[in-house]
This record gives structure tokens, C-alpha cells and sequence, in this order.
């Protein structure tokens, strides 16, 4: 039998290629993927060969990043994030997991998949499959908004409106917040404004920071998300803010910080940059012993399945996985209209 994986020989060289079947072990399941949703973040700078981890080498025991001492090891095989599958095997001791269940989690661009039966989480009844790849963004949205601290009433911008930055503004409403949202899009202004954001700015028209200014009688937001991973936003989301308040810097960013001054707003206003990542012990600062990556996305997910969030309109696109190289030239793109691809598998 073979399995079938997305492999990446080098920048913009992608396919899906066979594989071999791996064996079923002690508490393990076995998983058939319906559906692979694309990040339009991270595994875009795969695809481009942008990301530091190609460049260099992470020391877990500095934390930091190194020079590569060898070559990148291509192909890179397997990567991705947003998951959802059928149980079709489980280990004789697994038992609360079966096989028809229809569960999410993270094993990259793969057909099958052998797991932990505890690295997956029952999707639950009733909803739609497509929902389940949204577990991943979804914690990533939900961990810049706690890295926010928002409360009820702040006025909150969210620069970037893409996937990520859309579940974000919809989890910034639902936490009480006035959200002004941003981006040069204006279909996904509209997609914004569906989630409740109070006012939209195009960011290719006016300042985000003079509209945010205005509304609060000049004196700025008292929390941006940035989302885009680009530096003039975040430079202007750092505009925006209030003197002494927060930026949660939650993109992506590439490449030497161009359109970013940080001896202008950021050292005058005194403002507070903090990182959010959802990855680690602890996914943003203050959240230590409270908050983990798995209770985020947990969440993230009983909030969908509540009603709270609906992110089943942001897919704008389903491809079959072994049209994986069109599906990631057209997030390559950058088309307006592009938000959640997602890869079918048979």
C-alpha cells in the first residue's frame, strides 16, 4: 500500500509524492485526511525559502537561532498545520477513540497518518469537517488576542485581514472590544464588518491611525493586532496606539524590518510591543500556567461549535491535494479574493 505527502524540493518546487505506509503502534490511531488547510503564513515562507529555519539553525537550549552548519535538508516532506481526518485503525488499548470518528489535529499535507490517540481531538457532531482545519489559525487568532489583554469597551485595531487576521477581529468583538479593522482588501473589509468590526479602514486609502485616533478623541487605541507580518503595518499599528499602550506583534515577518521607525511613536509613546506565538509552554506573556497551545485551540473550537465564530466563509477555495503546486502558486499570488485554500484528499 502507499501513503501519499506534500514534498517541497526547493523554493517553489512542490508535488505530492508516495510514500510508505507506516506501521500502527501501542496507543496509537491511525487517521485518513479529509481535508488540509494551507497557511498562507508560515508554509508560504517554506514555499519561497523566506524562512529563517532554511537559513539557519534553532538551538533549543539557547533559543536562539544559529548559523546552519549543513545543508537545508530537502525535501521537506510533511509539513502544514490544519488538519481534519477519519479514524480508520486504533491500538488495541485505545479506548476513546474509534474508527468513523472524525477528528482534527496537526500531521501535515499527508493522506494518512499514524498519531498519538491523544494528538487528536474529536470534531464534534454536526459540524461541518471544513471547520476542523480551522483549529490552528484559530488559536493563533485567539493567542494574539489574549497577548492583548483586551477588555470590555478598549478600542482595538487588527491590522491584516487575512485568515488569520479575521478570526482575530471576530475573537476581539466577542471579548467586548470596539474593532477597527484593517487592510487594502476590500472584500475582506466586507468578510470584517460580517464579524462585527465597528468600523473598516482601507489601508491603501486613508490612515488606519488618523481613523483610530478620531474615534477616540485623539487619544489611539489602547490595543492593536498586527497580523499582516508586515512592517509598515506594523509601523502604523504602533501609530495608532495610545501612549503606553499595547502592540501585539503576531505576523510572520520576513527579511530586515523596512518601513519601520521605531525612534518615531513606538520610543515617544512609550508603547508596549509585545510577541505572541502559539507555539511553546506558553503562548504569550502572562499566560503561564493558565493558558497552553492545546487549551487554546480546544477553545478556539468549543467556540465554533457554540455558534460564536463561523469560519466556514472565509474557504474560498478547495482543490484536490495532488493539485497542490496550482493550490500554493495561487496564495504565491496574493489575489485579493484568496483566503482559506484547503486541500482535499480522496
Amino acid at each position: 500500500m502507499v501513503n501519499w505527502v506534500v514534498s517541497l524540493a526547493g523554493p517553489r518546487r512542490i508535488s505530492l509524492e508516495p510514500c510508505p505506509v507506516d506501521p500502527l503502534g501501542p496507543g496509537q490511531v491511525r487517521v485518513r485526511t479529509c481535508y488540509s488547510g494551507i497557511s498562507a503564513g508560515t508554509e508560504l515562507t517554506l514555499y519561497r525559502g523566506s524562512n529563517p529555519r532554511l537559513s539557519k539553525d534553532w538551538d533549543d537550549i539557547s533559543r536562539m537561532f544559529v548559523p546552519r552548519q549543513t545543508p537545508v535538508p530537502y525535501p521537506l516532506v510533511g509539513f502544514g498545520y490544519e488538519e481534519v481526518g477519519e479514524i480508520v485503525e486504533v491500538a488495541p488499548e485505545v479506548t476513546d477513540r474509534h474508527p468513523g470518528q472524525i477528528v482534527w489535529g496537526i500531521w501535515g499535507h499527508r493522506a494518512e497518518a499514524v498519531l498519538a490517540a491523544d494528538a487528536v481531538a474529536p470534531l464534534a457532531p454536526g459540524l461541518d469537517p471544513l471547520a476542523g482545519v480551522f483549529a490552528r489559525p484559530g488559536a493563533i487568532a485567539l493567542t494574539a488576542v489574549l497577548a492583548g489583554d483586551l477588555h470590555l469597551g478598549d478600542w482595538v485595531g487588527v491590522f491584516g485581514q487575512g485568515v488569520i487576521g479575521l478570526l482575530a477581529t471576530r475573537l476581539a468583538v466577542l471579548s467586548g472590544a470596539r474593532v477597527v479593522a484593517v487592510d487594502r482588501v476590500a472584500g475582506r473589509l466586507v468578510h470584517a464588518a460580517r464579524y462585527g468590526a465597528r468600523s473598516t479602514v482601507d489601508a491603501g486609502v486613508e490612515s488606519a491611525a488618523a481613523v483610530l485616533r478620531g474615534a477616540t478623541g485623539g487619544r489611539g487605541a489602547d490595543v492593536c493586532l498586527e497580523l499582516a507580518g508586515a512592517y509598515p503595518a506594523l509601523h502604523e499599528a504602533i501609530r495608532a496606539t495610545t501612549h503606553a499602550g499595547r502592540v501585539v506583534a503576531a505576523g510572520f515577518y520576513q527579511g530586515q524590518a523596512d518601513g519601520l521607525g521605531l525612534g518615531e511613536e513606538f520610543h515617544h509613546n512609550r508603547i508596549q510591543l509585545v510577541a505572541a506565538q502559539v507555539s511553546g509552554p506558553t503562548p504569550a506573556p502572562g499566560m503561564a500556567g493558565r493558558w497552553t497551545g492545546t487549551r487554546v485551540a480546544q477553545t478556539f473550537m468549543e467556540l465554533v461549535t457554540e455558534g460564536n465564530v463561523d469560519p466556514l466563509p472565509l474557504v474560498t477555495h478547495v482543490v484536490d491535494a495532488g493539485a497542490v503546486a496550482d493550490a500554493l502558486a495561487l496564495l504565491d499570488r496574493g489575489d485579493g479574493d484568496v483566503l482559506q485554500v484547503v486541500l482535499r484528499f480522496p
